[in-house]
């Protein structure tokens, strides 16, 4: 069995069992990183996604702080 076949087993088994919710406000949360325009790719202004790559610690902080506030999925 793949890591992706038992990721899919494990939110199968959590949707069964208990309502998910996925939403955090990943663009709010962004937005409260005081990020200058030099962050973002001069052809990607306003691209959150480009932060994976000129900025990574702070979309791993992002999801870092979800963890410690109890997300599990």
């Amino acid at each position: 069995m793949q890591i992706g076949e038992l990721k899919r087993n494990e939110l199968n088994q959590a949707m069964a069992s208990r309502i998910l919710i996925l939403d955090g406000a990943m663009g709010t949360m962004i937005q409260d990183a005081d990020l200058k325009e030099e962050d973002f790719l001069s052809s990607t202004k306003g691209n959150n996604d480009i932060l994976n790559i000129t900025r990574p610690e702070i979309i791993a902080d992002i999801y870092r702080r979800y963890i410690e506030a109890g997300a599990d999925i």
